[in-house]
């Protein structure tokens, strides 16, 4: 039988109420606390890569930066994340090379059964969020459960993005909405 942790990351219905998640969310807040701690000029490289997944080299993570769980976040090279940004990541959440992203951005993985019965049990999910190469999220935007953003795209600032974004296009707006494509 699959642990809550697997049921979690493949999106299925779980119990964030789990000791091993508890752990897991626990040890990532130590992490958190510990990187939000630092300035520019701080060697930060152990914390990052305690923090994350996985961090490209060069990427610039401002703090503070909040997470869940931060083992399932994954940048890639070049990655700019401004501060005071959110990555529930319930599942995986993966920001290509060269992304840059606007600061109190949100990226949420993390979601709730729309049933009412389910939700009342207790049960959460969500669903993998994957960011493409040179995208740039402007300032509180919000990144919504399963979204992929193509390469190359814009997301405008305070924009909720609920549905994917076309490589190369422009969105913007609550729900956010295509205005451009190059």
């Amino acid at each position: 039988m699959p642990s809550e942790r697997e049921k979690m990351l493949r999106g299925a219905l779980y119990r964030p109420g789990d000791p091993e998640l508890a752990a897991l969310r626990r040890a990532a807040q130590e992490r958190m606390r510990a990187y939000n701690a630092t300035i520019v000029g701080d060697d930060r490289t152990a914390l990052l890569a305690a923090l994350f997944g996985s961090v490209g080299t060069g990427a610039a993570i401002r703090a503070p930066v909040h997470v869940d769980y931060g083992i399932h976040i994954h940048f890639g090279r070049d990655v700019f994340l401004n501060y005071g940004c959110t990555l529930l990541d319930v599942c995986e959440i993966r920001i290509g090379d060269k992304t840059q992203i606007g600061p109190f951005t949100q990226i949420l993985a993390a979601d709730h059964p729309r049933d009412p019965a389910t939700r009342d049990a207790g049960l959460e999910n969500g669903k993998p969020v994957t960011i493409g190469r040179n995208v740039w999220i402007g300032g509180g935007a919000l990144i919504l459960p399963g979204v992929t953003v193509g390469d190359d795209a814009i997301v405008g600032a305070g924009a909720v993005v609920t549905k994917d974004v076309p490589p190369g296009a422009t969105v913007v707006g609550n729900p956010a909405r295509q205005i451009a494509s190059h």
